[in-house]
């Protein structure tokens, strides 16, 4: 924030917000996650965190000036895991699988010599010297120690997380094995202590429970097993995406090509890729021809072919050609390593819908815990033995599953993000995905969007000379930006028509431009403004070419209109199946231009849309946004450039076409293809997503519902139905591995037709913009040093006015509507750490 002392001197102090993502260590289930967020939370300077169990990571977002990564792994630390800043050879998952193998095949070998020697009466085998209760006990307990041995994780984990008041899964599986353990113990010193009185050594022998101990922990072992290697497919997607990059590159210096790493490769290095190779970073061809296969960064099959001065991006394949390139991007700034960060990113986000898991799983244990001891008291004090009341406890303790409630959410999160990439859709959060499932709107920006967004010249209509007016026309457009301005230059350079100095250059935005050529002002925009220069002239030839779906750019001096250039834009081959897709799953297209209400109403009976935008400013399109907002979910679907505060106002903001530019701020889904079906793919994908989350949170809940009074004993007396705590332990660990397997069925997904049975459109609407353009008054602000600061200042203002809020920080202002009281907006702004300087 800035201030100023007495002197008017200007004093900088500037919040900086940091992002850190970490490795998280020991996590077991939901509750762990829970602990670690909420230790984390509590320091002093943390903005934000999220953690993700499945990835054992965790992202924070944190004020430097008052926290490091010290101290959040300090504070992780003293919840009982273990951080460390976050590195893809450090994720937890990559080894799991095969450390859990190992552990379960050893405690398989000895188990079952466990389960021989406790049961080898049930089998009619009668060893003499097991006839002994105190030797059985003690050969019995021998064969144990190993798997606790193997299996001590557990112990540590959960009774040390008991002591922290934090109990989590560990602690249910340490105590339900650790009750079964001492109660045989003590059935041991038992029958150890009446060793001549056979009566009673065997009536103590009957409850030693040492096999029980042994087989929870043996077939947790095999859940977690099978639990990791589910798991570890969930991120095959990031994995595949990782293993794109070469590990090493070819690079020519001082004309000798030289391997190295490419962690070596530095911007400008002269690198040589060869066929069938993966291209090592981004760069500029500066030699040779090829063909590359860019389908696992764009999700476009067809091979492009590129040439000297094309660019190239880091992962893809070249399938034919030699090529030399000079590196652009490396390291993390490729747009491979961009990609990969957005899908991890996204992957570590919540999604809304995760917070009815999390708020279960917080009270989940120390629940279970008090159920499993009233259990347990319940049925002695209803005349049950001690062992049988004591096996009832110890069955709710290990059956209990908080872990497929922890992984409903993220497990179907990172397949469904990882599916999306390999379509060429980069989700940067889980919100966003959530929110598409139930979309209701979509606004789409024509010009990019519906159309090809490269317009070409259709007609040439002057009205003096043609060759002076061309001349003219070219003269003026050849300093504008504008799209409409290129494809004049381009249909004049193929003309070969002279290009003639202009000065003074000016444009008005969303209406024309002007200039001095050779002394003289010239004009060249739409109706209006050639109106309001020049007066009136003849429409006829105007209103033709609006009919035909043309842009009409009318040129003009100060005193005639010299003549009519039309212009248009191609619609998209996909644009009106996209649309009538759209429109079958019950999702209402409107579209937003710049063009005259002809125009306008001739695009939308061609694509299908029954409400089209006409003549809309730039700082229109978030207004329209904000209308459509307070009616239902809202998506807006634009180039990501001047399309920003209409993407950021939206409930969700869509980039599209954006190539290899993915570092788009102000969308939160991001298309790299330039095909509106890519919309549709991402609804449906969204729509997968959320259904299948909805099926794991459906099943954990169940579970336990189901479970948790089945193995009380609940049904003893009606049905006879009693659990042993080793069947429990089973059925705790299909129901992880059930959650995670329902997830996994997300990678068949595939984008499917929709039959679009809504009845054919007969009334189209096209509504000008002066029907709603809104007064409104500027704030200077003061303190806003970032795009972080101006994404708090909107938000801020966005609370006190419902209708149209933009923030320019190049201009330190902000525009808001007329009607918001000057009080609330130097309150909200104040609020937000920001002085306002003045309200106009």
């Amino acid at each position: 924030m800035l201030t100023k002392n007495s002197n008017d001197d200007m004093i900088l102090s500037v919040i900086y917000m940091k992002k850190q993502k970490f490795n998280i260590s020991g996590m077991t289930c939901s509750a762990c996650s829970a602990h670690v967020e909420n230790a984390v939370k509590k320091l002093d300077g943390i903005d934000n965190v999220c953690v993700n169990l499945l990835a054992n990571t965790m992202e924070t977002t944190y004020d430097e000036s008052k926290l490091n990564n010290k101290k959040i792994i300090n504070a992780v630390q003293s919840a009982g895991y273990g951080a460390k800043e976050f590195s893809r050879e450090n994720e937890e998952y990559n080894g799991e699988a095969d450390k859990a193998k190992r552990r379960l095949i050893l405690s398989v070998l000895f188990l079952i010599p466990l389960m021989f020697v406790s049961m080898s009466h049930m089998f009619g085998l009668h060893i003499a010297i097991l006839n002994n209760m105190t030797v059985l006990g003690i050969a019995e307990i021998v064969l144990l120690i190993p798997i606790l041995i193997l299996n001590k994780r557990y112990f540590i984990s959960g009774f040390r997380s008991l002591f922290r008041l934090s109990p989590n899964m560990d602690s249910l599986i340490a105590l339900g094995a650790g009750i079964s353990i001492l109660y045989s113990i003590y059935n041991l010193i038992i029958a150890s202590v009446n060793g001549n009185d056979v009566m009673t050594a065997s009536e103590a022998g009957i409850h030693y429970y040492f096999e029980s101990a042994g087989m929870i922990l043996t077939f947790i072992s095999v859940g977690k097993y099978l639990e990791s290697k589910s798991k570890s497919k969930t991120s095959s997607a990031i994995s595949k995406l990782v293993k794109l990059t070469p590990k090493t590159a070819l690079v020519e210096k001082d004309g000798v090509e030289t391997e190295i790493e490419t962690s070596e490769v530095v911007k400008n290095d002269i690198v040589i890729c060869k066929n069938g190779n993966n291209i090592p970073v981004d760069g500029e061809i500066v030699f040779g021809n090829c063909s590359v296969d860019e389908s696992a960064i764009t999700g476009e099959s067809i091979p492009v072919d590129k040439t000297v001065g094309d660019m190239v991006t880091g992962g893809t394949i070249i399938t034919s050609g030699y090529i030399k390139i000079k590196a652009i991007n490396t390291g993390d700034d490729t747009t491979l390593s961009k990609i990969i960060k957005l899908v991890e990113d996204a992957t570590t986000t919540k999604a809304p819908i995760a917070r009815i898991a999390d708020k279960v799983a917080a009270v989940f244990v120390p629940a279970v815990m008090t159920i499993a001891a009233l259990t347990t008291v319940i049925w002695l004090l209803c005349g049950a033995e001690v062992g049988q009341a004591i096996s009832f406890g110890i069955a709710v303790l290990v059956i209990s599953c908080p872990c497929a409630l922890g992984l409903a959410t993220p497990t179907a999160i990172m397949v469904g993000t990882g599916k999306a990439a390999q379509y060429g859709i980069l989700i940067k959060s889980a919100e966003a995905l959530e929110i598409s499932n139930s979309l209701k709107t979509i606004i789409m920006d024509k010009t990019g969007t519906i159309t090809q967004g490269s317009p070409t010249v259709t007609d040439v209509i002057p009205f003096i000379d043609k060759k002076t007016f061309l001349e003219t026309a070219y003269s003026l457009e050849n300093s504008s930006e504008h799209p409409l301005a290129k494809a004049i230059t381009e249909y004049a350079v193929n003309n070969n028509v002279e290009l003639k100095q202009t000065k003074s250059f000016q444009s008005y935005t969303g209406s024309g431009i002007s200039a001095e050529i050779n002394g003289k002002v010239y004009y060249s925009g739409n109706v209006g403004f050639i109106e309001d220069k020049v007066g009136g002239f003849d429409y006829n030839s105007i209103s033709e070419l609006t009919a035909e779906g043309k842009t009409p750019l009318i040129f003009a001096d100060s005193e005639k209109v010299l003549g009519i250039i039309a212009v248009a834009d191609k619609i998209k081959e996909t644009s009106a199946q996209a649309v009538s897709a759209l429109n079958g799953m019950g999702i209402e297209a409107v579209m937003l231009t710049g063009d005259n209400k002809n125009t306008a109403n001739t695009i939308q009976k061609k694509v299908g849309i029954k409400t089209a935008y006409a003549q809309v400013l730039p700082q229109q399109k978030e207004h329209v946004v904000r209308k459509y907002k307070k009616l239902s979910r809202t998506a807006m679907v634009g180039d990501g450039i001047n399309d920003s505060p209409a993407l950021v106002s939206a409930d969700v903001g869509i980039a599209i076409g954006a190539g290899t530019d993915i570092a788009i701020d102000s969308a939160d889904i991001v298309l790299m293809k330039n095909d509106l079906m890519d919309v549709v793919t991402t609804v449906q994908l969204s729509k997968a997503v959320m259904k299948n989350i909805k099926e794991n949170l459906f099943w954990a809940f169940i579970y336990n519902i189901i479970c948790i009074p089945l193995a009380a004993g609940a049904f003893y007396y009606l049905l006879g139905w009693a659990m042993k705590p080793m069947f429990g332990t089973i059925a705790m660990s299909l129901s992880s591995i059930c959650v995670v397997s329902n997830a996994l069925r997300l990678k068949r997904f595939k984008p499917y037709a929709i039959n679009n049975n809504k009845k054919l459109i007969t009334e189209y609407k096209t509504i000008v913009t002066e029907d709603f353009d809104i007064e409104t008054k500027t704030v200077l602000i003061e303190g806003m040093m970032c795009e972080h600061c101006v994404a708090r200042v909107k938000k801020a203002l966005e609370s006190v006015s419902d209708e149209h809020v933009t923030v320019n920080l190049n201009k330190n202002s902000a525009e808001v509507s007329k009607d918001v009281p000057d009080k609330s907006i130097k309150k909200a702004v104040e609020d937000a750490g920001y002085k306002v300087v003045s309200i106009e």
